[in-house]
């Protein structure tokens, strides 16, 4: 059974998303963040770069990074056609889920929620929340401008979707407006029965 090393609130909640999503066994090692239990030897043990999602293999192997583990789930575990058959349309797919994970996460949800973690003068914070902020909205107002020209599914949830997932949670916890597509799009996700699962134990963190 597949075992993914999670902390509730964090992006391994987009991984949970598509394990559910994808209707794959799995179970759940938890990770508190808040105590710094990914620095702990036992867990650097598993993941040395000491983050979540990690996801640990029936062979025992070991993968780490969001987009490697919704890529690997999507390809192995997933239906015929919900991985791109075509490089170009594998390539574009890899573009958005980059973007999402690198960009809009990475240098705007981190930057706004977390500028403690880079400095500790209080202009600076408030600098680099500023940045973060206009990071996500740049970010969601590039995603929705090329909403129409990506090919869509009903019904079919691919690894782009775990990623959106939990920025949309993000979000919407800040009380951050979507534009109009992406608006839409996260109402549908969050409404899906796998996001209450992804979801669980939010509340307390």
């Amino acid at each position: 059974m597949l075992t993914l090393f999670h902390a509730p609130g964090a992006c391994s909640m987009g991984i949970v998303f598509l394990l559910e999503e994808l209707g794959v066994d799995y179970q759940l090692a938890p990770v508190d963040l808040r105590t710094g239990a990914q620095h702990a030897p036992e867990f650097r043990q598993t993941n040395p770069k000491g983050k979540v999602p990690a996801l640990r293999l029936d062979d025992g192997a070991v993968l780490t990074e969001f987009q490697a583990i919704a890529c690997w789930l999507c390809r192995s575990h997933g239906a015929p056609g919900l991985w791109p058959e075509s490089a170009m349309a594998e390539a574009r797919l890899l573009e958005r889920l980059d973007f999402i994970v690198g960009s809009i996460h990475a240098r705007g949800f981190t930057f706004l929620a977390m500028p403690q973690k880079f400095t500790a003068d209080p202009g600076a914070q408030d600098a680099l929340r500023a940045l973060g902020r206009r990071e996500i909205e740049t970010g969601f107002a590039t995603l929705a401008a090329q909403w129409e020209a990506v090919p869509r599914t009903p019904d079919r949830i691919g690894p782009d979707d775990a990623a959106l997932f939990y920025v949309f949670v993000w979000a919407r916890a800040l009380g951050l407006a979507l534009p109009g597509p992406l608006a839409a799009h996260a109402d549908a996700l969050l409404a899906r029965p796998a996001a209450r699962v992804a979801m669980q134990g939010l509340a307390d963190h």
